[in-house]
């Protein structure tokens, strides 16, 4: 059986001592990905900002993993506001995911409304081994 890796990558790390995602065989499953800036490491106050850096770290993530975007099966995003923030998701993801025969699954979810962020999310995918 393949053993579990642990994945990193620059410019983002948990508080918690836990990787920014982990790997068995060909499966990758990301930690919670939040809008900080992956080179800043400040997350803007406003949720267009914040939806921004969320995809370009879903990128970061997946990459480090060994994969691409085009592996991605399943995003889950938490948002305060899941009816107004999807539009703002929308234009994210159909650029990420610009081919309508093939996009992930998506499910969106609230976030507590005392939360410090707008929008977090996680990710499967399944990559070449």
């Amino acid at each position: 059986m393949a053993k579990r890796k642990s994945i990193n990558y620059p410019g983002f790390k948990h508080q918690n001592p836990i990787p920014n995602a982990s790997r068995i065989g060909n499966i990758v499953m990301s930690s919670i990905i939040s809008g900080r800036d992956p080179q800043t490491g400040a997350t803007p106050s406003d949720l267009a900002g914040q939806v921004t850096n969320v995809f370009k770290q879903i990128r970061l993530c997946v990459e480090a993993a060994g994969g691409s975007v085009e592996d991605i099966i399943k995003v889950n995003f938490w948002m305060k506001d899941p009816a107004t923030g999807r539009a703002a998701l929308n234009g994210e993801w159909a650029a990420m995911f610009p081919d309508p025969s093939s996009r992930p699954a998506r499910h969106t979810l609230a976030l507590p409304a005392d939360n410090p962020t707008h929008v977090t999310c996680d990710f499967t995918a399944v990559v070449d081994a």
